[in-house]
């Protein structure tokens, strides 16, 4: 099996779950024997083109598995939809040279709407099945409204690329849901493949003594309620802001760590200071991955208010590292956790529900570490990467079988349209 796969994310430009989700998946596609040519924009750095990793040995794949680096287009001038169309010219040539240097190929992998157009016009020019992975959507971040016109065009792209593609992965149930909802697409068309998490970093941090860490930003009465994660409306974090007092008048003992990059943080500090709890809250702003793994494992709550969250990661993380986990019963966090099973579930966007759950975690430690003790569990049965791997491989054998079942021809060099004297067609996108 071999796939060209694009992603707008790749380290270092890493924004959110989409890029850690194609960084862990890549491996354990290549140790199911997947060769995957990974096709990404160089937006941060001047990093090399490199072989995929193998999950199993750490070494280079054997099966040629690749990445390559594309320079944006050179004159960014418009707003972040207008660069995006802009810098897929540049993806899109550099995917065509890929077929023809390192093809034939089974079928294109594209990772959301940001590498859509790139997607779109190589699976036309060189009749090659397309499946797509859906992590999020417009409509679903901006709580069904599109009021915007990039917001409408973002919006208009998910849906062509759902409609272009042969089969469509979806993280949850939710995201299903979204799909089917939001750009008709039938549901036989959907695969729903959870994201994963790898608990070995979390794994090497077990049996260490984290005291001088812990110590460095509580104080050892004090008891750690911890998030990680983008500072943006839609993540909740007012919500923890507005449940604070409550909770600090019931257990003051609390230090609130609010990690992770955003103009929002302002606005939140400023909430907490309004409020009159500014002095529990910590904002250290964006934290290196140790740090954020030593944190999952001395917090004695991680705390995820989300309003909308597709999957929620971050949630698998917190439960791989042991930490007792609270989460808005929205989304996909609904799915991962199950309530007093692996974590409480609380209402979303109401700062009560998440005091309760808060405080419950709190005041129960050891009820929480039987949650916590499920959960990871459920960590290392249901969302394991290399079963994710299984699940994507076995996505992509539908494709392929789908499509050399029909009359799609898998072809290497442009279309010819054999009923017209063999002039050559010129590709539509």
């Amino acid at each position: 099996m071999r796939v060209l796969m694009l992603s707008w994310e790749w380290p270092p430009n890493m924004v959110g779950g989409l890029g850690k989700h194609v960084v862990e998946l890549l491996p354990e596609l290549v140790d199911e024997d997947v060769e995957v040519h990974l096709v990404t924009p160089r937006l941060k750095g001047d990093i090399h083109d490199d072989a995929i990793i193998a999950a199993a040995t750490g070494a280079p794949a054997a099966n040629g598995s690749h990445f390559y680096r594309v320079d944006p287009f050179p004159y960014q001038a418009g707003n972040f939809y207008t660069n995006t169309v802009q810098t897929n010219v540049m993806l899109e040539a550099a995917c065509q040279q890929i077929v023809d240097q390192k093809g034939p190929f089974d079928l294109i992998h594209a990772h959301d709407w940001l590498v859509a157009f790139a997607a779109i016009a190589v699976k036309h020019s060189r009749r090659l099945p397309l499946l797509a992975t859906i992590h999020a959507t417009e409509m679903g971040r901006n709580q069904g409204h599109l009021g915007e016109e990039m917001q409408r065009d973002i919006h208009m792209a998910e849906w062509r690329l759902v409609y272009e593609s042969w089969r469509t992965i979806a993280c949850s149930q939710y995201m299903a849901w979204e799909v089917r909802t939001y750009f008709d697409a039938p549901a036989a068309k959907i695969d729903v493949i959870p994201n994963g998490v790898d608990p070995r970093p979390f794994d090497r941090l077990t049996g260490q003594d984290l005291r001088w860490f812990r110590n460095s930003l509580a104080t050892p009465h004090q008891k750690i309620v911890f998030y990680v994660g983008r500072l943006v409306w839609e993540k909740g974090l007012q919500v923890l802001v507005d449940a604070a007092p409550q909770i600090v008048s019931i257990y003051p003992d609390v230090r609130f760590i609010v990690a992770g990059g955003g103009d929002f943080r302002f606005e939140l500090q400023r909430r907490a200071e309004e409020r009159g709890v500014g002095g529990w809250f910590f904002f250290p702003g964006r934290i290196s991955d140790d740090d954020r793994d030593r944190l999952y494992k001395v917090a004695d709550c991680a705390v995820f208010p989300s309003l909308y969250e597709p999957f929620g990661i971050v949630a698998l993380e917190a439960m791989a590292a042991g930490c007792p986990v609270v989460v808005s019963d929205t989304g996909g966090l609904s799915e991962v956790v199950t309530l007093h099973e692996n974590g409480l579930k609380v209402h979303p966007n109401d700062p009560g529900s998440l005091a309760w759950g808060i405080l419950h975690t709190l005041v129960h430690p050891d009820w929480s570490r039987t949650r916590a003790a499920r959960a990871r569990h459920d960590v290392d049965t249901l969302y394991t990467w290399e079963r994710i791997a299984k699940m994507t491989k076995a996505s992509y054998e539908r494709v392929v079988s789908a499509a050399r079942a029909g009359d799609w021809a898998y072809r290497t060099g442009p279309i010819q349209d054999a009923s017209d004297d063999d002039e050559p067609v010129t590709p539509l996108g």
